[in-house]
């Protein structure tokens, strides 16, 4: 199946409003960068076992693991969860980043190093997020965000 058809299946599978706010959210990030490479996850591993919700990827970095092997993954993500919806900003080596700088102005979130939780898109400020987005793909070591992304 072609990637944009396994995307949308993915967004149609979600239910409503979750669905509705994924689908903002998406055409958002690929507004900011209309030629990033995209990515789906379907959140099973090599065996097909779930292991983690599936999720849309924007752009590219290369990640380095603990035994020296490197791997591409996306920079941005963006899943549906149990809660609401999750965007991933991956690769930022300051693990306080995210939270000191965005916590305090974009609304009823929770932000980890890596991960800003949210119900619903009404809950946020979708401007700072979309700052946020953005800066943490620029913000990423090795990132390809000038070259696969054209802004």
């Amino acid at each position: 199946m072609a990637l944009d058809d396994q995307i949308n299946c993915y967004l149609e599978s979600i239910s409503e409003p979750k669905q509705t706010d994924m689908r903002r959210l998406h055409r958002a990030i690929l507004e900011m960068n209309p030629s990033c490479k995209l990515w789906f996850l379907d959140g099973k591993d090599e065996s097909g076992k779930v292991v983690s919700n599936p999720s849309i990827g924007y752009g590219t970095l290369s990640k380095k693991y603990a035994d020296g092997k490197s791997n591409e993954f996306y920079q941005a993500g963006i899943s549906a969860n149990s809660s609401g919806l999750s965007v991933y900003i991956m690769g930022i080596n300051d693990k306080k980043y995210m939270q000191e700088m965005y916590a305090p102005v974009i609304g009823k979130a929770s932000i980890t190093g890596y991960c800003i939780k949210f119900k619903a898109l009404k809950d946020i400020d979708l401007d700072i997020l979309k700052n946020a987005i953005q800066d943490g793909m620029e913000r990423t070591p090795n990132n390809r965000v000038n070259s696969d992304c054209k802004k």
